[in-house]
């Protein structure tokens, strides 16, 4: 039995034989799945049944960053409706079996599509119809009530989007390391502008492509089987969920070859409007003010770069595309300020 980084198979083996019986038997083996920028994800198996297993990062500090059982009480509870999700099988808050909270859940099939030439491979009608089917997937998750899957406590919807602008300009201000044309414009127009009313829903908080898994079917019926990494997930504006998709789109589409996803960059992905009419005919919501929630997502992707470029700059991050990483934060800041003149 070989151990993986961060996870002792042993002890995980003995836990889930006490804690799960039935679930796997034997010696287990596994492996690190790729792609996550923040929590771990293993496969596991005991040669025939597979597992997931999610832990924070290895030497993780900020624990309210990697909140195991946020992520595994969401999993748990939309496991009722019809997003798809993977079934939550084990929450352990115990550190003393592999040295961090994890929890366990099924490993669903499909794949996680990152770059253009994965959708283009598929052609761009089968492109244009797994965009179609990611939106209206964001769009059922909005139209869950939480109390009615037991979330109605799982966040603060009071406040949330000037929760949102104090903590991204927060982390702003920790990373910033250079003058960033335009950053204190879009800083303060977010800071005075919020929005008086906002709707309040389950939100991803980090809702994109390749945050789902999609099962590219040989026959042409592509489908969504599970939405994964919901460590933001908490409740508030649905409308911030929409616009940092978009944002995630549009960012994908300027910054191809680089350390981000550009699989939006597929012939055949929907334009910005289209996945707004979308989006608006499947949840009903009006989507005519869009502004400030683009604005506010656009500037947590300026914050995101520049923190990893500041990172790079200091020797903490290493890995093709990063150095280029820190081109991307002025035309964000700039596609930021656009939508807030919209």
């Amino acid at each position: 039995m070989t151990d993986l980084p961060g996870l002792d198979l042993d002890r995980l083996g003995t836990y889930l034989e006490d804690s799960v019986p039935g679930l796997v038997g034997g010696p287990l083996t596994g492996s690190v799945i790729p792609g996550g920028r923040s929590n771990l994800t293993y496969d596991v198996t005991d040669g025939e049944t597979h597992v997931v297993v999610r832990r924070p990062p290895l030497g993780h500090v900020l624990a309210t960053a990697h909140d195991m059982r946020r992520e595994f009480t969401v999993i748990n509870a939309l496991g009722s409706t019809n997003v798809p999700v993977p079934h939550a099988y084990v929450l352990c808050e115990d550190t003393d079996v592999i040295g961090s909270p994890f929890y366990v859940m099924s490993k669903a099939e499909g794949r996680a599509l990152r770059r253009a030439g994965e959708l283009e491979e598929l052609g761009p009608e089968r492109t244009a119809d797994i965009a179609g089917l990611l939106i209206d997937t964001l769009a059922d998750l909005h139209a869950v009530h939480p109390a009615s899957v037991g979330l109605e406590e799982f966040g603060r919807p009071q406040g949330y989007l000037e929760r949102q602008v104090r903590r991204w300009t927060k982390q702003a201000e920790a990373s910033k390391s250079r003058d960033l044309a335009g950053y204190e414009e879009l800083r303060d127009f977010l800071g005075t502008h919020v929005p008086t009313h906002s709707d309040a829903t389950i939100v991803h908080g980090d809702y994109r492509l390749d945050n789902v898994l999609v099962d590219t079917s040989p026959d042409g019926k592509d489908a969504i089987t599970a939405v994964l990494d919901w460590e933001m997930a908490t409740l508030g504006d649905p409308l911030s969920d929409i616009a940092l998709t978009i944002v995630y789109q549009e960012m994908g589409r300027s910054t191809r070859n680089n350390a981000v996803a550009d699989a939006t960059a597929a012939p055949g992905y929907p334009t910005v409007d289209e996945v707004l009419e979308r989006y608006s005919s499947r949840s009903g919501r009006d989507v005519s003010t869009m502004g400030f929630h683009l604005a506010l997502g656009y500037f947590k992707l300026a914050v995101i770069t520049e923190g990893i470029h500041y990172r790079y700059t200091q020797g903490q991050t290493v890995g093709d595309g990063f150095s280029r990483m820190g081109a991307a934060t002025e035309p964000l800041i700039a596609a930021g300020l656009a939508s807030a003149r919209t």
